[in-house]
């Protein structure tokens, strides 16, 4: 401590310095003076205060920090905002800042406000450059706070403010997603999650909230072994859990499964053997909770795309034995009340993309120029995903050579003057179209997967 004699001059030294750093403040509005303030070498002593012994200095420079990175301060001034971001790097910043979250005390206002500035100059940094997202879990404790922070029960900004900022941390970055996989992250979000498996949030920001946890707990189920923590952790059951319950987090529950199940068996298998088939195919036939925010259009096509979409993974991740009988054997109860559900969302999404088709045509005939990319991108984007996923479930229940299902199928393409060469031009164009984003080898196996589907309905 300075002065530990004479506390008055040390009393005197800290109102200078709390004074210097308010002086500080001004620079916030004038970004382009950064690159001389990162020459004169303010920034190691301003950053090195993070550390000071009287938590309310620390607290100014935070504040400080914030201001000076703020989003409309940098706007349309790149270069010095990354100067400065550089420098502050360089100097230790996001090392100090979250050592300093650690002795700050939410049972205080000032602390309380200290952590949200803290956590608002990581996601300006990040803003100006995106490596940080990845620095700053390599470098610091960040993540395993945040996760601990978003297991507290009750809600508040602070706890709101640390799920968008992991989300954005686990959204930029594989080696986050893993890293905090490590830590038993995929645990820790679904127990955050389960807080609201028989309630919904109680405003639009915990709302936020809880969005943010499954956009978390989506990233995490991108990496395979994050798949097997999900089903260890009981996630499958969860998901089930919530959608039976019939919640605000069910079409979020939906997109977990899907994101759990894509290219991963195991997932599909324990979700067949828990029950999970009952609750899908409810869903599946529409029959969704009501809710404000369900009434909305956009929202039940978002659920139906997804709905579809974790169909379509359950038959690619089970392809034989009880467990594909079963999800076979779904589409003939209740005369094939599921098949005829499939096809009329076939003939809608199909409509749509037609409509879509004709407008590009048109936009064609207008000189407007147009690679075979784009056109094909704007067709995905009216629902053509949507419509090559039906058709490869389609592809699925001809495939079984179950006559039953093959006569439904056929009489329902005849209602809507349709034919088996519609559904194969579909995944025609699929099967071209499929991409090595998962290397050469899975994108051979998903061709002969759907040649054979072709080659099947051309039977």
């Amino acid at each position: 401590m300075k002065y530990p004699e004479q506390p008055e001059k040390f009393a005197d030294s800290e109102v200078e310095l709390h004074e210097e750093i308010e002086r500080l403040n001004i620079l916030a509005g004038a970004p382009e003076l950064y690159p001389e303030l990162v020459a004169l070498n303010t920034v190691p002593s301003v950053v090195g205060l993070l550390g000071h012994e009287n938590i309310d200095i620390a607290i100014d420079v935070v504040g400080l920090l914030k201001d000076l990175t703020d989003e409309d301060v940098l706007d349309d001034n790149d270069e010095p905002a990354r100067i400065l971001v550089d420098a502050l790097i360089e100097n230790n910043a996001l090392e100090l800042l979250v050592q300093n979250i650690g002795r700050l005390s939410e049972a205080d206002p000032d602390e309380t406000a200290a952590i949200f500035n803290t956590l608002g100059t990581i996601e300006n940094m990040i803003e100006v450059m995106p490596a940080v997202a990845e620095l700053v879990c390599e470098r610091t404790k960040l993540l395993r706070w945040l996760l601990g922070r978003i297991k507290v029960r009750e809600f508040d900004g602070n706890k709101q403010y640390a799920s968008e900022i992991l989300a954005i941390l686990l959204q930029s970055s594989s080696a986050n997603q893993k890293r905090l996989g490590q830590m038993n992250g995929v645990d820790g979000v679904l127990q955050a999650v389960a807080m609201y498996k028989s309630r919904d949030p109680k405003s639009s920001d915990e709302e936020e909230m809880l969005e943010n946890l499954f956009d978390c707990l989506c990233c995490l189920l991108l990496p395979i072994e994050n798949k097997e923590r999900f089903i260890k952790s009981e996630g499958v059951e969860l998901m089930i859990i919530i959608m039976k319950q019939k919640k605000s987090a069910y079409g979020s529950a939906i997109r977990a499964l899907d994101f759990a199940m894509t290219k991963y068996p195991p997932t599909c298998e324990r979700f067949v053997d828990v029950l999970g088939l009952k609750t899908a195919f409810a869903a599946f036939m529409g029959k969704i909770p009501v809710s404000k925010k369900n009434k909305k259009e956009s929202y039940q096509e978002e659920l139906e795309e997804r709905i579809i979409s974790l169909i379509a993974s359950l038959f690619a991740g089970i392809t034989r034995g009880s467990r594909r009988e079963r999800l076979l054997s779904k589409f003939v109860e209740n005369e094939c009340e599921k098949i005829d559900r499939l096809m009329e969302l076939y003939v809608r999404y199909s409509n749509k993309v037609k409509v879509e088709t004709k407008r590009l045509n048109n936009l064609e005939l207008d000189d407007l120029e147009m690679d075979d990319e784009e056109r094909y991108n704007r067709k995905l984007d009216a629902g053509l995903y949507t419509v090559q996923l039906l058709a490869v479930i389609v592809g699925h229940l001809w495939s079984s050579e179950h006559q039953h299902m093959r006569a439904r199928i056929e009489l329902l393409l005849r209602q809507h003057k349709l034919t088996k060469d519609d559904v194969k031009d579909v995944l025609q164009e699929y099967h071209d179209n499929i991409g090595d984003v998962d290397g050469p080898e899975e994108k051979e196996r998903s061709q002969v997967r759907i040649q054979a589907f072709i080659t099947a309905l051309s039977d």
